[in-house]
């Protein structure tokens, strides 16, 4: 009988084993008396019920998990020492989790919001997590702002809802975001679903090769299945009907046998032309133009299991961007930076001390070997290992060998703006990407954006945002302004 079977099957027993004799009537005192303290497995049942909730994510708290498999399709070993990505055809477990950003757990999936794109990949060498979104570019870029962005998007303090006047005051005021909001109100601010868009590791990374060449990389995840988009009144009618449509068709799919999978590729740019590359490359508000830096696909992502438990497996998973391996790193990134403290302080607060220890989080492809000890729901798997290091009992060593290559820093230590380079520009790229567009595609940001905006109580809010518009492009904001005014009156 597997550990399984010994859950689910047999006699009901309370937490402690002992078997229940009467799981529908509580004890009382005589017929249609109080009921006593003394049934304890009515209180156990009712305290554990009280506590069945862990506090949700602040941000991406609403999301849908699956595992799958990558595997290595392209020699990549002259970028990076990485054992899973040391040869072609190697195939590494993995679980990616992908979610929204602002709502709660309970809300909609079909609304206008970015999607994270979660990836762990459980390696030899530990876990490695890829913490990214469905666009390859973010609304700020320095870690700083990151609680008062989140701040507007979430409910206001006061009225209780998400307030247009907050979300266009911070991006207004915040010409850097302009990028990231002409994406989110484009034709691809809200994908059909979880299969039907494209993933992004977003920041910039180091790869390091075993001669110790470093290189900025950045990943891209396309997917096999297509792009496919709703527009925002095909969105406002199925968050209405079906507020679980893109977890219910994650799920329905792998059960059908219709496994999506995504294209993995790498922009790879040499570590030394990052200080005269024409604008800042560690930028989060910016893309690398595939002219300057081409596309080099090297693997497959394929998800083909569904979790069997959705708190444990899914609400219950972790993902730090600080989880590297040997060949991988950080970068520069100020966002990517803080998101290497944030994450994991996150998990640790909301999961608990020990939640690398879940079944979800540990590594599969090796074991973890540390001098951490108890915490809540520690489970000994120590025994009565030595809790130190160094020491001559045997104990887990280090290897005297860092996962990346280290970087030059120079200057003084302060409060500082981002290094400026020649072509450092808030608008240009937001331009680039509007002149891109169809003129359906136009019409459709343009109404989206007008929609959204025009919900702003004060005149100042309103032009300032759309002025940052203007400022992409001439053409993009006098059709904003204009469609703003019309909705306006």
């Amino acid at each position: 009988m597997t550990q399984e079977d010994h859950v689910t099957q047999g006699p009901l027993t309370t937490e402690a084993g002992a078997p229940v004799a009467d799981n529908q009537n509580s004890e009382t005192a005589g017929v249609g008396g109080p009921v006593l303290v003394q049934d304890q497995l009515l209180l156990e049942k009712l305290a554990h019920f009280n506590r069945e909730r862990i506090p949700e994510r602040v941000v991406h708290a609403r999301g849908a998990g699956a595992y799958g498999t990558f595997t290595v399709t392209a020699d990549v070993t002259r970028y990076t020492r990485a054992k899973f990505l040391s040869e072609i055809g190697k195939e590494t477990e993995v679980f990616l989790r992908f979610s929204t950003v602002a709502g709660n757990l309970g809300a909609a999936d079909a609304v206008r919001d970015p999607r994270g794109f979660a990836v762990k990949f459980y390696t030899e060498e530990g876990n490695y997590d890829l913490v990214g979104n469905n666009t390859p570019v973010f609304f700020i870029r320095d870690a700083i702002k990151f609680p008062d962005f989140i701040h507007t998007q979430k409910r206001d303090p006061y009225t209780g809802s998400q307030e247009a006047d907050n979300v266009f005051d911070f991006w207004g005021l915040s010409p850097e975001s302009t990028h990231q909001v002409t994406w989110l109100f484009g034709d691809r601010g809200i994908p059909a679903s979880y299969r039907h868009m494209d993933g992004f590791g977003s920041h910039t990374f180091q790869w390091n090769n075993e001669a110790g060449e470093a290189f900025w990389v950045k990943y891209h995840f396309k997917t096999d299945q297509g792009i496919k988009n709703l527009t925002a009144e095909e969105a406002e009618i199925l968050a209405g009907k079906d507020p679980d449509s893109h977890q219910r068709d994650l799920r329905e799919a792998i059960e059908r046998g219709e496994f999506p999978s995504w294209t993995v590729y790498v922009q790879v740019m040499p570590a030394a032309e990052a200080a005269t590359y024409r604008f800042n490359p560690f930028d989060l508000t910016k893309v690398w133009p595939h002219a300057d830096y081409p596309l080099i696909e090297f693997g497959k992502l394929e998800l083909n299991r569904n979790p069997e438990n959705i708190f444990a497996e899914v609400e219950q998973s972790i993902f730090s961007p600080a989880h590297f391996v040997p060949g991988i790193g950080p970068s520069p990134d100020k966002m990517l930076q803080g998101r290497l403290f944030a994450y994991g302080d996150a998990h640790r607060y909301r999961v608990g001390i020990n939640a690398d220890h879940l079944p979800v989080n540990r590594p599969h492809a090796t074991e973890a070997r540390t001098h951490s000890r108890d915490g809540f729901l520690y489970d000994g798997r120590h025994k009565g290992a030595k809790n130190y290091e160094p020491n001559s009992f045997g104990g887990p060593f280090q290897t005297d060998r860092p996962l990346w290559q280290p970087t030059t820093v120079t200057g003084v230590t302060g409060e500082t703006v981002t290094p400026v380079h020649a072509e450092d520009n808030d608008f240009v790229q937001a331009g680039n990407l509007y002149r891109l567009m169809s003129e359906d595609e136009k019409e459709r940001l343009v109404k989206n954006l007008a929609n959204a905006i025009s919900g702003v109580t004060r005149d100042d809010i309103a032009d300032r945002a759309i002025n940052n518009f203007r400022q992409a492009d001439e053409d993009f904001g006098k059709r904003l302004e204009a469609a703003v005014q019309a909705l306006r009156g």
